[in-house]
């Protein structure tokens, strides 16, 4: 029922012998009027309907009159019965209609907030919150959607938002709550709390907040949610919105002091907060198109994006400093005992990244943070395939760990199911899984099978590659073998050229480059049988890792699979590294080079950091392979690892996680052969997808290698907050290949970056 000015001018006669002017005013569920008397007093008519809940109703005009002695709370003007407000039956319709006092001043998402007045506002709360800390109302003890300790209902919510990168980050701050904040909830101080600080509920005049208006969500909920959700609002629109939160913590806390557990989980709770309002949004944009029901989406959005590149640590202790409790942050003398620790119990030979060691304590999706409050886009660990701490795999992880988890001499559906999803995104040939723990593993046991099915145990691999740590993988690895501390290349391993097109024997603008390398190839077979020896497998990775970040040359594999298949041999995808989407134009490396191989090995991305690798054959190999000694590996295909690898599966697709690594990769590989133009330091850019790298040489022409200039740029750009490493033959090259969930505004910010450090050489 809509009402206009005439009608509320006369229920004011009569109901409250007010004569005043009416003006509609907006609302987001009730109908507002302005009134003015004739000595120019104003005043606010509000009116709900009979959906209405009049306990309810009747609490917040307690609450408010309870607080009546704060000028920034509206004061209860009473009907002429002397009651809070007034039932009215028109059309069969009950209303309720009540008036309240006028606070001057202008919204604060009006105007563009100072300091001043964010102290004024936890000043403000804080009085408030003080007032209520013994106040008892039973109606505030209620269930609302608002009530941030039921903000993990929202996950119902989060298929409403349809643009994937976002329901990722919104549903990663829902899991952190439940990690961070649930199991801290009941130990939290609890009172009636306002509950909706926001920024068109907050007024400011010269300089300080001159009142904080509707009472509708109040609820009997944590205190420290109400500093939370005012911290939110007031950082809307900031360009650093940790400090705006830091002076309205700090000029709370100097009136109501929070404790340091308060503190703690504050950074969560923020970041609960704009979850919650994104995905009501969201939901409320499929039922509703009422523009109040959105007037803070793109705001929340915006700070949401902003919030997860601060480190939760360095936030926590950025609140802890204004309220003048101690440090959270690590020590330097903390690292050097862990690092003298480390020595002492752990082989010497397992290195440490960067001069200046990280602790990395936490992860979020492509982003890292130390314990010393930095924060560092990851944009190299392809690992985590689909981002560190992705909630849907951690669900899904949780889920089976907690029902079941077992060896393979059991019936398990995900087993099967698992299988079938892998093959499915194969040439159909390749029908037959086996599962390991590690792509070293999975490796070993390609070579072993390959071995068994030809009778043969020579092996060609391509020069610098890399297949593992395992007795077998080393032997495949000349990065390793003729490597420091190398046992040198065993005689049933053989060397092909690596297909360099940057510093090999063929390069850019030969068109028959990757034949000729492929004859490289022929000749090591064709020697082998002069020497009345076979060939038992070729094995290389569809693009080249450790070997310099490099894509195969056209028609390379084709060739070389010809020339390996006609000599008996089977062929070997590496897929380890470049695997499930990630070059983009291909969900597997191997199809770029529009070839079918006979064992695909997979590892690292397929469960994203959880220890899960697999081998795919033919039914022919497998059938082969199945000659009366079985294979059993006691981790292998457990559920809790299948459920890992379907979940990896599923989110790659959903969140359309390839198209991403095709953009993305697009992007940055354009930007930075660019910027290669204007520093000369740049020799080659290449890859494919998010599997990317720069060589860096000290003179295009003799191509001598920028080292030791590449491990210094390495270093200030990790200090920038950028996490890369080197690869090569001559440790000369940027390699760049980050969680696919990192974006284009990531791949921009790195390269900025990255022309800044550029330009001291």
């Amino acid at each position: 029922m809509i009402l206009n000015e005439n009608v509320i001018k006369e229920w004011l006669s009569l109901y409250y012998h007010m004569d005043v002017t009416a003006e509609k005013a907006s609302g987001y569920e009730e109908q507002n009027f302005l009134l003015r008397d004739a000595q120019g007093k104003r005043f606010v008519c509000k009116v709900s309907t009979g959906d209405t809940d009049l306990w309810f109703l009747s609490a917040q005009l307690e609450v408010m009159q309870h607080l009546a002695g704060l000028d920034i709370v509206q004061k209860v003007i009473p009907n002429q019965a002397g009651e809070g407000f007034t039932r009215i039956e028109k059309e069969d319709r009950k209303l309720f209609l009540r008036v309240l006092s006028y606070l001057e001043g202008d919204f604060m998402q009006d105007v563009q907030p100072e300091f001043e007045n964010f102290e004024s506002l936890g000043h403000q709360l804080a009085l408030m919150d003080k007032a209520l800390k013994d106040f008892v109302q039973p109606a505030a003890a209620r269930y609302t959607e608002w009530d941030l300790a039921r903000v993990l209902d929202c996950r119902d919510k989060l298929e409403c938002i349809k643009d994937p990168e976002k329901r990722t980050m919104a549903a990663y701050f829902l899991l952190q709550y439940e990690m961070e904040v649930l199991p801290l909830q009941q130990g939290l101080r609890k009172a009636i709390i306002h509950n909706d600080a926001n920024d068109h509920n907050v007024l400011l005049k010269q300089g300080r907040v001159s009142g904080i208006i509707d009472f509708g969500d109040m609820v009997f909920s944590q205190l420290i949610n109400n500093v939370a959700i005012a911290c939110t609002y007031a950082m809307f629109r900031q360009q650093n919105p940790l400090e705006v939160a830091a002076v309205l913590v700090k000029s709370y806390h100097e009136v109501y002091p929070l404790t340091e557990t308060e503190l703690s989980v504050l950074y969560y709770l923020i970041a609960a907060r704009l979850s919650m309002s994104v995905c009501t949004s969201a939901w409320q944009r499929s039922r509703s198109n009422n523009p109040s029901h959105f007037v803070s989406e793109q705001d929340a959005w915006t700070l949401l994006y902003q919030w997860i590149k601060i480190n939760p640590l360095k936030a926590r202790n950025t609140f802890n400093l204004s309220c003048g409790y101690a440090s959270v942050l690590a020590t330097e003398p903390a690292y050097n005992s862990l690092q003298e620790e480390r020595k002492n119990h752990v082989g010497k030979n397992l290195s440490i990244s960067y001069q200046k060691k990280l602790k990395i304590s936490r992860g979020a999706l492509q982003y890292l943070y130390d314990d010393l409050g930095g924060t560092y886009i990851d944009c190299v660990n392809n690992v985590s395939h689909v981002g560190h701490c992705h909630p849907v795999l951690v669900k899904a992880m949780q889920k089976q760990l907690a029902k079941l988890n077992t060896n393979t001499r059991y019936l398990h559906d995900s087993l099967v199911n698992y299988a079938k999803v892998i093959t499915a995104s194969m040439p159909a040939k390749l029908k037959v899984c086996y599962f390991t723990n590690s792509g070293s593993e999975a490796n070993d046991l390609a070579i072993r099978i390959s071995r068994h099915y030809t009778r043969q145990k020579d092996v060609i691999v391509l020069d610098h590659a890399y297949h593992g740590t395992s007795t077998v993988a080393m032997e495949l690895s000349p990065y390793k073998f003729d490597g420091p501390g190398g046992a040198g290349q065993q005689p049933f391993i053989h060397k092909g050229m690596n297909p360099d097109l940057y510093r090999g024997n063929y390069r850019y603008g030969d068109r028959d480059a990757g034949l000729k390398y492929a004859a490289d190839i022929a000749r090591i077979i064709e020697g082998l049988k002069e020497q009345k020896t076979g060939i038992a497998a070729f094995i290389c990775e569809t693009l080249l890792g450790v070997g310099g970040q490099i894509p195969l040359p056209e028609g390379y594999l084709k060739e070389v699979y010809k020339e390996v298949r006609k000599a008996g041999g089977l062929c070997i995808a590496d897929e380890v590294q470049v695997g499930f989407g990630r070059v983009g134009e291909k969900f597997w490396g191997f199809e770029l080079q529009e070839v079918e191989p006979d064992i695909v090995v997979l590892g690292k991305p397929i469960g994203n950091g959880h220890p899960l690798a697999a081998v795919v054959v033919t039914e022919e190999i497998a059938a082969s392979f199945n000659n009366g000694m079985e294979y059993f590996n006691t981790y292998g295909g457990n559920p809790v690892s299948m459920e890992t690898g379907l979940a990896v599966m599923r989110i790659i697709e959903e969140e359309n996680l390839q198209q991403r690594a095709l953009e993305t990769g697009n992007y940055l590989i354009g930007a930075l052969t660019a910027l290669m133009q204007k520093h000369k330091l740049i020799g080659d850019v290449r890859g494919k997808g998010l599997f990317v790298g720069a060589e860096l040489v000290r003179d295009r022409e003799t191509l001598e290698p920028a080292v030791p200039e590449i491990d210094e740029i390495v270093e200030k750009m990790k200090e920038r907050g950028f996490l890369l490493s080197t690869d090569g033959p001559l440790h000369n090259v940027l390699k760049i290949k980050p969680p696919m969930v990192f974006n284009i505004e990531n791949a921009s910010n790195l390269v900025a970056h990255l022309d800044e450090v550029l330009n001291a050489y």
